[in-house]
């Protein structure tokens, strides 16, 4: 296929950019706790050597959903590939942290190359992966261009991209098909964007339905002893959570948590918010409130009316704490978060209408009667006061979201075979 002069210039174009993108790159991982040694990796140079005699299957994903969406995929595909080794990268410190968490067996992680080609040949020449796994929208024109150069076989899993980002690829459309055609498979999470896949020009014969990989990411981890402390410190109170939320929602959530202590006096309310670094700030909007606060970033124990969750990768445990959960980012326009991880718990689903990101999944949830969704603060008082006065909705609520779940499980074995036969790999 012909080389499209838009590739050409984005060639030539990140030669003279990457030492600027570099230069951000490391700062923003140093400043998130990731020594200078690891920032290099954005470069190529690689921390870790690459181990095994068997074929090595590199996935990447951006940031922490994509990344955490397909471990439960390695380990699956690691039971039918015995003698695999697996490469999962992504692009940010919090996935990172994440990850290494979660690492499944012969699995490495590192931070994948700048899209420029020095990062990318010298990660390529380093890991020669057999077989590579791009996750939802990782659309890296050279990374993907040059690894199906090393006569990798190629797969894009759970792929979905925004109207604007699809526009955008239709503007450009002999680039859109010199990108797209390195695929041998192309998975997305439904329906109308495999169809939209096929509009850009991916190639139609290789594009299909598969499953959004985020229902097979399993239960989150949590901290045996970490809840035994936390049951202990809140005795018999009634707890709910509010997590993953952004600004401008916290006061919604502490407006309706006023509101609930009026019928629940002794209510606990756990308080996740999305990005923990703005601890401060939400802090300050509770006992602004009028509320007390205890916090998890100084050690507090489980206490006082809200309880300020700051820190990652411990959402499990907040969610192993109750039957309800409000689902943030979904108040305003940003599009929702992943509700999965919440019904894998086999609590209710709670969320805003802005849910543009998981549209189907939530229709579903609602349809089977795992998800509740709310117009406001106001609303979400309403609805948290009905579930704790009826114990038996919530009980079908919570029974509802564990059937989903389990409904989605048996597709994983059929996922991990399609793309084990799509990309050439022999099971034993």
């Amino acid at each position: 296929m012909k080389v499209p002069f838009l590739y050409r210039v984005w060639v030539v174009a990140s030669m003279g950019l990457v030492p600027f993108f570099a230069r951000s790159e490391t700062k923003k991982l140093r400043g998130q706790g990731i020594s200078v040694l690891r920032a290099h990796e954005k470069l190529g140079h690689a921390t870790q050597d690459r181990v095994g005699t068997g074929p090595l299957i590199w996935l990447h994903g951006a940031s922490v959903g994509e990344s955490l969406s397909v471990l439960a995929l390695i380990t699956r595909m690691g039971l039918m590939l015995p003698r695999a080794q697996f490469l999962i990268t992504s692009g940010t410190a919090t996935s990172a942290k994440l990850i290494e968490q979660r690492l499944p067996p012969r699995t490495t992680h590192q931070f994948a190359p700048l899209d420029a080609p020095g990062p990318v040949k010298r990660f390529l020449r380093h890991w020669r992966p057999d077989a590579a796994i791009f996750v939802e929208s990782e659309i890296w024109p050279q990374m993907l261009r040059r690894t199906r150069a090393t006569g990798a076989s190629m797969a894009l899993v759970n792929a979905r991209m925004s109207d604007k980002t699809l526009e955008t690829w239709r503007k450009w459309p002999k680039l859109a098909q010199y990108v797209l055609d390195v695929f041998d498979l192309i998975l997305t999470q439904n329906d109308a964007m495999a169809h939209n896949m096929v509009s850009i020009n991916a190639p139609s014969a290789r594009v299909a339905r598969g499953i959004n990989l985020k229902s097979m990411a399993g239960p989150l981890p949590v901290d045996e002893d970490a809840l035994f402390e936390a049951r202990a410190a809140l005795g018999h109170r009634p707890v709910w959570v509010a997590s993953s939320t952004h600004e401008g929602e916290e006061q919604a959530v502490l407006d309706a948590h006023r509101a609930l202590l009026d019928r629940f006096p002794d209510l606990c309310l756990i308080l996740a918010p999305r990005h923990p670094e703005r601890g401060d700030q939400v802090e300050a909007l509770i006992t602004g409130a009028g509320l007390s606060c205890t916090r998890r970033s100084r050690g507090d124990a489980l206490g006082a009316q809200v309880y300020l969750a700051d820190t990652l990768g411990e959402l499990g445990l907040w969610y192993a704490l109750t039957d309800i959960v409000f689902l943030g980012g979904s108040l305003l326009p940003i599009g929702g978060h992943n509700p999965f991880e919440v019904a894998q718990s086999g609590a209710a689903v709670l969320s805003g209408s802005h849910v543009a990101a998981f549209a189907e999944t939530y229709a579903q949830l609602e349809t089977d009667g795992a998800a509740l969704i709310v117009k406001d603060g106001d609303d979400l008082a309403q609805q948290v006061v009905a579930l704790l006065d009826n114990p038996d909705t919530l009980d079908e609520m919570t029974q509802a979201a564990r059937q989903f779940i389990e409904a989605q499980q048996d597709q994983l074995d059929t996922i991990a075979g399609r793309l084990i036969k799509a990309l050439g790999l022999h099971l034993p």
